[in-house]
Parts: structure tokens; sequence; C-alpha cells
């Protein structure tokens, strides 16, 4: 992990426009987990790979991570992230948009260098479904009818796409055989899956989490996230009423969180939210029964029950 921050910083530099530095330390210096980057990093050496190319691809992952955060505070006009503020308020939309764009070019110069045409594949595939699982969210944001259905593909999109990358790629360097890309790929996506749902849960079952996670913040941008989606689900005509004026037409008044939080526990969508997200946290450490027998086996299944911990 050493050399894959050496790496990025000396890849987010910029002798043209100071400004792309400036506004990428901004967020990667913030004290972001680096969960993906780690995963990658694992998965290759877990696979017996001896060689340096994962150090370039974690990297990637990371690059494609941050590059998507920048873009999202701007789509999603936060102003709070990682519990410091958000480069689209210190800066602006442009610039924001625009490093953005620029650490997408540098990831996939970075990727490009290890010369395997499979794992370049990965991750420029990911790169592309992420921004589809943005997009379809964006549609659906604010449409009552957007079913449990719709919610999966956008979370497996937007979030588990790039977990399930990162995994896949250290086998594929690795050489391994295609049952453990397989299972580790399974991981990853399980574990996205359940990353996801776990944030969306916090919005409204969490009291912020120290890093920027402010309640009721998804209730107020209109999205539907699973806890919401179960609560219409089961309204009667006056709740849903209150659900088509709040999230569908957008027209919140004080007090209305209150009312949403109290509908979901009337439902009990919260506690239900909770449990899948543990299901998935279930599928991930099981994946890995398909994984080498290795210690970091242990270390991946450490860091499914560390996703849920929040709501464990």
């Amino acid at each position: 992990m050493q050399r894959v921050n050496t790496l990025i910083r000396e890849r987010m530099t910029s002798e043209n426009a100071p400004r792309i530095p400036e506004v990428t330390a901004h967020l990667i210096e913030a004290g972001g987990k680096r969960i993906r980057p780690m995963m990658t990093l694992a998965a290759a050496r877990m696979c017996g790979y001896e060689g340096d190319a994962h150090i370039k691809l974690a990297a990637t992952v990371e690059f494609i991570h941050t590059a998507t955060l920048l873009h999202d505070d701007v789509v999603d006009e936060s102003r709070q992230r990682r519990g410091r503020p958000t480069a689209n308020l210190l800066w602006d939309n442009k610039s924001s948009v625009l490093v953005g764009d620029y650490l997408f070019a540098r990831a996939f110069r970075l990727m490009v260098e290890p010369g395997n045409l499979q794992a370049l594949t990965i991750l420029a595939d990911a790169s592309a479904v992420i921004a589809e699982g943005e997009v379809l969210q964006l549609t659906a944001a604010q449409n009552i009818a957007t079913t449990e259905a719709t919610y999966f593909n956008v979370i497996r999109g937007k979030t588990a796409a790039l977990f399930s990358a990162a995994m896949e790629v250290g086998p594929v360097i690795a050489g391994a055989p295609d049952a453990v890309t397989r299972a580790l790929f399974a991981y990853g996506d399980a574990l996205g899956i359940c990353f996801q749902i776990v944030d969306d849960y916090l919005d409204y079952g969490g009291a912020g989490d120290g890093l920027g996670k402010n309640l009721g913040d998804d209730f107020r941008e209109g999205k539907l996230t699973l806890p919401v989606i179960r609560a219409i689900a089961a309204a009667d005509a006056t709740e849903r009423a209150f659900w088509e004026r709040t999230i569908g037409k957008g027209q919140q008044a004080d007090g209305d969180l209150d009312q949403a939080m109290a509908l979901l526990a009337r439902h009990g969508t919260l506690e239900s939210t909770r449990q899948t997200a543990l299901d998935w946290a279930g599928r991930a450490r099981e994946s890995l029964d398909g994984a080498p027998d290795h210690p970091l086996r242990a270390t991946l299944a450490d860091l499914a029950d560390f996703v849920v911990e929040r709501v464990n």
C-alpha cells in the first residue's frame, strides 16, 4: 500500500495545471480507507503473483474511484465528503468535473502499462458500468415506482462493479485458474453490494459516522434506496401520498424526515435492510471457498465483517 500511495502521488501531479494536484490531494489525502486497491493487492498476492503490475492496477482502481467521487459530488450537489468540504464546494463544479476527467485519463494510462489486455478490458468495462449505474440512479431518482430489482442494478453498477473488478484483475495477472477468478469476482461483487446497502442504511439508521455521512442526505436528494423502496411497497394510500410528495415531487417541509423515519420503523424496513446487508456479507465470505488456501483469505473474510461492522 505504501508503494501504491507513492505511485498515486507521482501520477496525480500536473506541471501545467497546479489545480489538478490541489483538488486531487484534497480528496485522496482525506483519509479514505483504500479498500479497493487493497483488494487488488490481496487478490494478486493470494494467487501467487510475484511481479509489480498489481501496484499499478491498484493505483488505477483508486484513481477510478476518486474520479467517480469528484463527479458524484457535483451530481449530488454534496457539501461534505469524508468529514471535509467537497472539492466542488472549495473550488467549483467545473474544476471537480475536469479534474475527475483527468484522473480517469491517468487511470487508463496506468492500466495500460502492465501490458495485460484482459486486465485492461476488466477495468475499462468497469469504468463504463460505473457511469451506467450512476445514470440509471439519476433516471430512477424521485420515481417512487422504482423496484428492488432496479435498485440492485444501480448499486451493482455504481459501486459493486469496481469492487469486483478490483478483485478480478488480481488472479488475471497472476494467471490463476478461471474458477479462482470467478470466485474472487463473486466476492468483490457481493462485498460491493453489501458496502452500498450499509451506506444506504446509515443514511436513515446512523447518527453520522464522522466521515461525512449525514442523516437524511438520500431523503433530501430524493434517492430511492432499499429502506424507502421497501417502505413504499408496504405503504397504505396515505403513506404513499407522503412518499409521492416528499420523494416524487421533492416537496419537503420541516418534520418530513422524522415522518419518513417513523414509516421505516413502522414497516421494519431498516431492520430488513440491515439483515440484507449481513446476508450479502455472508455471500462474500462464502465466495472465498473457491479462493486459494492462503492467509490473505482470512483477511478478506475479515474485510467483509469490517464492512458491516457499523450495522452489525
